[in-house]
């Protein structure tokens, strides 16, 4: 990926991949590392850091013998990622039109 991914953008991506349903870290960071090119290493401290801001909570279930942890969205964090999709909406829109007509209005 040729453009740069900013904290807000990954916090953005890892909640609204937990807003249906929970996953376990190895499952998101794989779907995060494909969708953003970026490294599991990169990912571990963002999930930290929405866990201690309240957007994530954190649990571990049993799987073959081993905890496997999991990621679960909070009330807070559905609301963040709310915010960031509208967020997300206007920022591709008006990107959008700049690369794609140079920002210039079609009035016809």
């Amino acid at each position: 990926m040729i453009f740069q991914v900013n904290a807000n953008l990954l916090d953005a991506c890892v909640l609204s991949s937990l807003r249906y349903e929970d996953a376990y870290g190895y499952v998101l960071t794989q779907t995060l590392k494909e969708a953003l090119g970026i490294s599991e290493s990169t990912l571990y401290p963002v999930l930290r850091r929405l866990q201690q801001t309240g957007f994530l909570r954190v649990y571990d279930e049993p799987y073959k013998g081993r905890n496997r942890r999991y990621y679960s969205i909070t009330p807070d964090g559905s609301q963040q990622a709310g915010v960031y999709e509208e967020g997300w909406h206007d920022f591709k829109s008006r990107i959008g039109n700049l690369i794609e007509s140079g920002g210039k209005k079609n009035d016809k």
